[in-house]
């Protein structure tokens, strides 16, 4: 059975949306690891927790097609 043009974009689209998925939820899963590591070595003080958060999110700068 042939797809269609559109449903090939549709399933491409579906996929690439996975990809940046599983990406950021990797990119959020180190940052964790790096906020709980810090905090367990008494590197930074608990209340500086929120600016590890930002500093290692990542940026949504960056251009999509």
């Amino acid at each position: 059975m042939a797809t269609t043009p559109q449903k090939r974009r549709k399933e491409m689209k579906r996929l690439e949306k996975q990809r940046e998925k599983a990406e950021r939820r990797a990119q959020r899963k180190i940052a964790n690891r790096r906020q709980k590591e810090l905090l367990a070595d008494g590197t930074i003080p608990a209340g500086d927790e929120a600016s590890i958060t930002s500093v290692a999110a990542p940026s949504e700068s960056a251009p999509q097609n």
